[in-house]
């Protein structure tokens, strides 16, 4: 990515804010701007939101409900990119809408498809700021993994979103945008009037049901048996707990069963230990919560994960224990990286285990295969030792799956973000890394 943070002095920030607590959102060096002709998106609204623009603009009272279910319809069951397309609206209510509105999509500025058939779409919002998300599809399910921020707050060192600055939050329009460019993409809007059936209300590992279309046709996808996009996990860029309002509304949309209509428990939202905001995620969304734990002692997460010299192992596990609607149903996935030599012995997995027991977390592991990048510092744990960690996990009893490396041809695999190719120095790495922690680790 062309960091404009780097070539215009004006919004670099003179410091990074600390970390918030329960009700402190955090502050940004930058904000979304708006667009050039004045004119606001109607995606990513919520339904107050939309019926306030629509009084804004001089819409009858009587009229508002109306209108805003019509435009809702066309926006999430119908996925129209133009106001002129909103058909059973009067052509001269629809030159209003316009002259105010327009549907908002991001701008694509690259698509690549991987030889899996992962996708990852490079995106450009209304600023010229970009962010990445990726589609990756399977057996069973199709996965979207949707960025919160441009670069990052944190800075986790086998990431290399984490090398990048902190620009600023995605807004909701920009989340949920995402979502819609992705239906998009894969062909899952309807021709004539029907909806979408409804996914059924799990998201088992185990469940071998297919709900997705065995042609998997991208662009012709809209069947009455599934669709593609099953799944929603916020694990691309960013840190989804240090934009938490913006996240919310827009997975309220997109949970909202007038709306995009997918449930709570097929959407994901990974933190790196951001605590104090972790009980209100579960309250304030609901959605299931997986970790980026990645070590189990204190000297390795402070290194690979800089956040827990802030939060602690034990703190970070507690608030998972206490995280609301979790059980054996519901469990918390914990996602854990695998660098050779530093976090993969068969000590460390025995450790993991013991945690997971001492907290009595409901809980699974998902182990990662580092995926390289250019300047990363680690390296991954050979195959046979993966699967040795794995083993010491499942005969305690716990899910210890190893996940496939899925996109790493087109940099779009777990770890690899990073909206466009920068050649970074060891030492520009070390100081960008510092430079973040100097606001938020004590």
């Amino acid at each position: 990515m062309t960091e404009n943070v780097q070539a215009d002095d004006a919004v670099l920030p003179a410091a990074v804010m600390p970390i918030p607590g329960p009700s402190d959102p955090m502050v940004l060096p930058r904000k979304a701007g708006g667009r050039a002709d004045g004119k606001r998106m109607l995606i990513g609204m919520t339904r107050t939101e939309l019926r306030a623009a629509l009084a804004d603009i001089g819409i009858p009272a009587k009229q508002i409900n109306m209108r805003a279910s019509q435009v809702w319809h066309w926006l999430y069951h119908r996925g129209v990119t133009e106001i002129q397309a909103m058909a059973n609206i009067a052509k001269d209510m629809r030159a209003v809408l316009d002259q105010h509105f327009v549907v908002g999509r991001p701008e694509v500025v690259t698509a690549q498809v991987s030889s899996d058939g992962t996708r990852k779409w490079l995106l450009r919002f209304d600023d010229g700021e970009e962010a990445e998300c990726v589609f990756i599809p399977d057996a069973w399910r199709g996965t979207l993994c949707v960025s919160s921020q441009v670069g990052c707050t944190l800075n986790c060192r086998f990431c290399h979103t984490g090398t990048m600055k902190l620009v600023r939050n995605l807004t909701p329009a920009e989340i949920v945008g995402q979502v819609m460019l992705a239906r998009d993409a894969l062909g899952e809007w309807p021709n004539g009037t029907a909806s979408l059936p409804a996914l059924p209300d799990t998201d088992d590992d185990e469940d071998d049901r297919p709900y997705i279309p065995g042609a998997h046709n991208a662009g012709n996808n809209y069947t009455p048996e599934g669709r593609m996009l099953t799944n929603i996990v916020m694990m691309g860029m960013g840190e989804p707990l240090y934009n938490f309002d913006n996240v919310r509304d827009a997975l309220q949309i997109v949970m909202d069963g007038d709306g995009l209509g997918l449930s709570k428990r097929r959407i994901t939202l990974s933190t790196s230990g951001v605590v104090p905001m972790m009980a209100k995620a579960g309250h304030e969304i609901g959605v299931n919560l997986a970790v980026s734990l990645h070590a189990v002692t204190k000297d390795i997460r402070d290194e690979i994960v800089p956040i827990n010299k802030k939060y602690g192992i034990e703190e970070l596990l507690q608030a998972c224990a206490d995280y609301p609607g979790a059980n054996n149903a519901r469990r918390i996935t914990f996602e854990y990286v695998m660098l050779n030599g530093k976090n993969d012995s068969d000590e460390d997995a025995r450790e993991l285990v013991r945690l997971i027991r001492r907290y009595r977390l409901p809980a699974k592991v998902n182990l990662i295969p580092f995926n390289p990048w250019p300047g990363s510092a680690y390296e991954c744990s050979s195959p046979e030792r993966i699967r040795a960690f794995s083993n010491i996990i499942f005969e305690a009893g716990i899910s210890a799956p190893v996940r496939t490396p899925r996109g790493r041809d087109i940099m779009a695999a777990c770890g690899q973000l990073k909206s466009a190719s920068e050649k970074i120095s060891r030492a520009e790495l070390d100081r960008r890394a510092a430079e973040k922690e100097l606001g938020w680790v004590d």
